[in-house]
């Protein structure tokens, strides 16, 4: 069950993110079930050991999925933006959009493959592999 803060964010949206909210919050605690979930700069995130690992949040291109060290996960599907940061990302406008499977093999892959943004600032910007 998604953290009561993540449930109201999703029933904030229109009824066919909501369904999308929905299903992705279900997939990735099912997943992740070890993750610290909560709303971090205003949008579901899920942590490992308080490491941002992936959240998703309402964008005019639709609901975008971000796994934060994704550019690392060799993923042709995931959407690798800028280049100073590892995050790669895949946007949703429908609940059909979603693949379930590629979702669970990028939530696996996301515990392996990990860089550090805890420590982000105390390293000035720096990012250092942790898995």
């Amino acid at each position: 069950m998604p953290h009561k803060d993540i449930q109201n964010y999703n029933a904030q949206q229109s009824e066919t993110d909501q369904a999308i909210c929905d299903v992705l919050a279900t997939i990735i605690d099912t997943q992740l079930p070890e993750a610290e979930s909560k709303l971090w700069h205003g949008h579901p995130v899920w942590f490992l050991e308080g490491n941002p690992i992936v959240g998703y949040s309402k964008q005019k291109k639709g609901l975008r999925l971000m796994f934060w060290s994704g550019a690392d996960f060799e993923e042709p599907d995931l959407n690798i933006l800028g280049g100073k940061f590892k995050d790669a990302s895949i946007f949703y406008n429908a609940i059909n959009d979603i693949d379930i499977e590629a979702l669970k093999r990028w939530l696996e892959t996301s515990k392996r493959i990990q860089w550090d943004y805890k420590n982000i600032v105390k390293r000035k910007g720096r990012l250092e592999r942790l898995k």
